[in-house]
């Protein structure tokens, strides 16, 4: 939300929803401190920015074209009460970097009519020291030296040893979906089972690339499930 003012989110939206049928969904969140203060903002009490930002999109005027409904939108949400301001004034959520057992604690402040669609993590790989270390260096490590992730990953008994050196092998096996493709489609469906919507699949790859082969060897078993 801190990347562009409540009334160009709205316009954008708005916009999109129109172009494309209503498919368009508006993700929005809080971001990390280190993000926002470097881009020239403060970053300072984000559950009361985002009650804010929401007020000001509700508000804002749009005279372009526009689809009906309004575009939905969903917060990337981790803690308790941004977990509730997602059910009151939004379509739901969208956690990232999070373990089944947040999914579980997510669908019960949302209750059952929100949509709840946790980001995973996924890499087809069977060897466990490749894996871990694939997943530690390109997803795991960085996402550690942001502190709402880590104060997140706290609620759910990790400690300071599964944070240093990119992350324990018990933090990243709880994070990162690694394996062959029924490893992988077993740890969506413990989402799934869970309490979750949708899962965002993500792959990861060694080339840093988008990992499409890797999604189109998942499609049928995902899709089948």
């Amino acid at each position: 939300m801190w990347g562009r003012d409540a009334a160009a989110a709205n316009s954008a939206a708005r916009t999109l929803a129109e172009a494309y049928d209503g498919r368009f969904l508006l993700g929005l969140g809080a971001s990390h401190a280190p993000i926002v203060n470097v881009r020239g903002h403060t970053y300072a009490k984000p559950l009361a920015a985002m009650r804010d930002y929401l007020d000001a999109m509700d508000g804002a005027s749009y005279e372009g074209p526009t689809s009906e409904p309004a575009p939905a939108r969903v917060l990337a949400a981790l803690g308790p009460k941004m977990l509730e301001l997602a059910r009151d004034r939004a379509a739901g959520a969208h956690p990232y970097f999070v373990p089944v057992e947040h999914t579980a604690r997510a669908r019960e402040v949302l209750g059952t009519g929100p949509l709840l669609a946790p980001e995973l993590a996924v890499l087809l790989e069977t060897d466990p020291a490749q894996a871990r270390a694939l997943a530690r260096e390109q997803y795991v490590r960085h996402y550690l030296e942001l502190p709402n992730y880590v104060g997140n990953l706290r609620r759910f008994g990790f400690e300071d040893d599964d944070f240093a050196g990119g992350g324990s092998d018990r933090l990243i096996d709880a994070l990162v979906a690694w394996g062959d493709v029924d490893a992988i489609r077993r740890r969506v469906r413990a989402h799934l089972d869970a309490g979750a919507d949708h899962v965002a699949v993500q792959p990861l790859a060694a080339d840093r690339g988008l990992g499409l082969d890797q999604l189109r060897a998942l499609a049928p078993a995902l899709l089948a499930d």
